[in-house]
């Protein structure tokens, strides 16, 4: 990890000994019951892809409940509120999406089973949910007053093909975001402070099909597909920065005695490095033009084969040096708990934040999981709030105390 750094240490190590952190520290634990209770509650209401807003509704209830102020959901369908600070116009944001990737009409309600909660969607992202509501009733009941104000942030269109719409919506209408925090399932130990980004096409060939035998000789749509996938198969990636690529899903043809008409492929390509991603976005679009020309060419009729290439996914990439002051917060903190710091790229709402060069992690919400994206999906509830806490603890130096500690952000 690195040489250790005493300022961030002492920072932390300051904060975490204020009689007011300590207090709020002490609160997650006595309500980690009622956050799993809650936790399973707003599980229970689906929030499939581009369908969150009955599970918005409800967080924006508890917002108010919980006394946030500026209590508003966006044009987007993000839900925000606010602690507010003495500094207003550089705030952090601590936000968890709503969004889960089951479809419309998975069955949702929750399971426990010594203990052992089973749902889909518990974890991924009614953790981060959860704790989101939990770290507000902490810093209410402690009194803590933050330096720079607090916006909590619910967020849609974090999974899959929502590709990221609530936060690139939130940076989009906002230019006083200071800081960043994202909270995901998972241990405590995890810090993403580097952003997998990713691009996504799905590319459609089309031609005029026809029977095997009667149509011999005019090309075929699926040909075409197949010419692509192997081109694309072939292109060398860098290991560093680390850069990935995968046709992930095809389709197409009527028959097995047919010319394929139409033909569909889904290609995925990812890099830590916007630079490298946009190159390999380069190449594999080469590739799916030389393939409709080549299976065009072998029979030689003309321009009958055509490819629509269409990008339905967009992910912007960015890293943070270990030696940056919110990466070096995050670590402080996980220390401060005993923890060994574990950082991992992973692909979060905190991409759009660190693309724009803004202080951004994605930390884990605390709490044993797994099965995440499937329907045997499951969260143990046992010293989950360590994760909690962390996340607090970080927030908190992002934002600085009043009177007591500054933020560590620039």
């Amino acid at each position: 990890m690195g040489d250790q750094n005493l300022s961030g240490d002492t920072v932390i190590r300051d904060l975490r000994a204020l009689p007011q952190v300590k207090d709020a520290c002490d609160f997650l634990i006595s309500d980690n019951e009622r956050t799993t209770s809650e936790q399973i509650e707003l599980t229970s209401i689906p929030a499939p892809p581009f369908k969150e807003s009955e599970k918005a509704l409800w967080m924006s209830e508890r917002f108010r409940d919980l006394g946030l102020q500026e209590i508003h959901t966006d044009a987007e369908g993000n839900v925000l509120g606010c602690i507010q600070g003495i500094d207003d116009e550089r705030k952090v944001v601590v936000s968890a999406h709503l969004d889960t990737v089951f479809s419309e009409g998975t069955v949702v309600e929750p399971v426990i089973k010594d203990g052992i909660v089973f749902a889909p969607g518990i974890s991924d992202d009614g953790r981060g949910l959860a704790v989101l509501l939990t770290l507000i009733r902490a810093i209410k009941n402690s009194g803590i007053k933050p330096v720079r104000t607090l916006l909590f942030v619910a967020t849609v269109g974090e999974e899959g093909l929502g590709d990221l719409r609530g936060v690139k919506a939130l940076f989009k209408t906002r230019a006083d975001i200071s800081g960043f925090i994202s909270i995901e399932p998972g241990s405590p130990n995890r810090i993403t402070a580097t952003a997998v980004g990713s691009h996504r096409y799905k590319v459609a060939f089309k031609g005029p099909g026809g029977h095997s035998f009667g149509n011999f000789g005019i090309p075929s749509a699926i040909h075409a597909l197949g010419r692509a996938i192997a081109r694309i198969s072939d292109i060398e990636v860098p290991a560093d920065p680390v850069t990935t690529f995968t046709v992930g899903t095809i389709s197409g043809g009527t028959s097995i005695n047919s010319i394929a008409q139409n033909a569909e492929m889904g290609l995925d390509m990812r890099s830590v490095s916007q630079e490298a991603l946009i190159e390999l976005e380069t190449k594999a679009i080469a590739c799916i033009h030389q393939s409709v020309a080549e299976e065009n060419a072998r029979w030689n009729k003309g321009e009958l084969i055509q490819a629509v290439i269409e990008r339905v996914g967009d992910r912007p990439a960015g890293s943070q040096a270990e030696e940056a002051p919110a990466v070096q917060a995050a670590i402080a903190v996980l220390r401060a708990f005993d923890l060994e710091p574990e950082l991992l790229p992973m692909s979060t709402d905190s991409n759009v934040a660190i693309h724009l060069g803004i202080p951004a992690l994605t930390l884990g919400g605390g709490g044993d999981c797994g099965g995440m994206h499937t329907l045997e999906e499951f969260y143990n509830p046992e010293k989950a709030y360590v994760g909690a806490q962390t996340v607090l603890l970080t927030a908190l130096a992002f934002s600085g105390i009043a009177d007591a500690t500054p933020s560590v952000l620039h």
